[in-house]
């Protein structure tokens, strides 16, 4: 068989110091390729100030991900806990109940061997007033009667206690398992903010500005962080998107916080969530479900108070404002605020 090796050739090896030398070499080398500056992310290098502004849009993107995964949890782990605590509570009911037949049942048991033990031929020739012992005995032969129907009742009802306690076991289990994804996409998301915070931190102050600019399409903001309405707004909206629209209005200049929905803090779908439920509406808590809330609209039909989907995976959401202005929660350090509709790939518009 035919080697595929490289042959070798006998070398004569270096001296003890030139080795040394090569060792040396080698070892700082390897310190080089292996040092990774600070707030970088693996497998990648140095930055410019454009780099590392566009390292940290991805991985707020990613954070953003990450959040609405965390917050469709959230919603799960509150379903499942409110299922749990009614099946708990049936089973408790369900308890209740065998416990109160079965202390019946004792009570019929025990006056039918009190009298069990004479002939009732017997007993009733003894007895100084025969009319009461008839009665008495009637009444035991019907309760016996009753008790056979009770106990088949008791049967039943500690079947369904058995399925009950069943149901809670399973719901349980499922809950302690979307705890575990809860947790799981929490630390996603502050491993991604700490990411962004590292890279942030290695901008300069100029670096920095000229990012906030860009992300406000060239607007700057007011002393108090929010960003002035756009001119030429059309007319407040009526009806329950007035409304939703108005709230978002009030909660300009609230702080972005991942995991929010008011009424101090929002995240991107917490924020219109909290928004149409002040005009009594209820939608979904993620961008994904917000997506499908409504009806469908061309962006070119949006009207104040719709809801403006943006990326292919409808992980952002903003509330329309009118005259080609959105109102978002826009990402973390950053306050609600006015933002053009384009700002980023619209997905979908829906009207609630």
């Amino acid at each position: 068989m035919v080697s595929h090796r490289s042959p070798r050739h006998s070398q004569p090896l270096p001296a003890r110091g030139a080795r040394l030398t090569v060792l040396s070499a080698a070892a700082a080398a390897a310190a080089a390729l292996g040092t990774v500056p600070a707030g970088a992310e693996p497998g990648e290098g140095p930055a410019s100030g454009g780099e590392a502004s566009a390292r940290v849009d991805r991985l707020y993107e990613e954070a953003e991900r990450a959040t609405e995964k965390y917050n469709a949890a959230a919603e799960r782990v509150d379903t499942l806990r409110k299922h749990v605590e009614r099946a708990q509570d049936r089973a408790a009911r369900g308890q209740a109940e065998v416990n109160r037949m079965r202390d019946s049942l004792a009570s019929v048991a025990g006056a039918q061997y009190r009298h069990a033990g004479l002939d009732p031929m017997l007993a009733l020739l003894l007895s100084t007033e025969p009319d009461s012992y008839l009665a008495k005995a009637a009444v035991l032969d019907l309760a016996g009667s009753r008790a056979t129907g009770r106990l088949h009742e008791l049967q039943r009802a500690q079947r369904a206690l058995r399925q009950h306690r069943t149901e809670t076991a399973g719901k349980l289990r499922e809950l302690e398992k979307q705890r575990g994804e809860l947790a799981r996409h929490k630390r996603t998301v502050q491993s991604r903010l700490s990411a962004a915070r590292q890279l942030l931190n290695r901008l300069t102050p100029q670096e920095r500005a000229e990012r906030d600019r860009a992300s406000r399409g060239g607007e700057r903001p007011g002393q108090d962080g929010r960003t002035a309405a756009p001119a030429s707004l059309p007319a407040a909206a009526s009806g329950r998107a007035g409304g939703a629209l108005s709230a978002a209005q009030r909660a300009l200049g609230s702080p972005y916080a991942w995991g929010q929905a008011g009424p101090s803090a929002f995240d991107c779908a917490g924020l219109t969530q909290w928004a149409y439920r002040q005009a009594g509406v209820s939608i979904p808590r993620t961008s994904q479900g917000q997506a499908h809330a409504g009806r469908r609209v061309p962006l070119s039909q949006a009207q104040p108070g719709d809801l403006v989907i943006y990326r292919a995976d409808a992980s952002h959401v903003a509330m329309y404002a009118g005259n080609g202005q959105v109102i978002h929660a826009p990402y973390p350090g950053a306050r609600v605020r006015y933002d053009p509709v384009n700002m980023m790939p619209v997905s979908a518009v829906t009207r609630p």
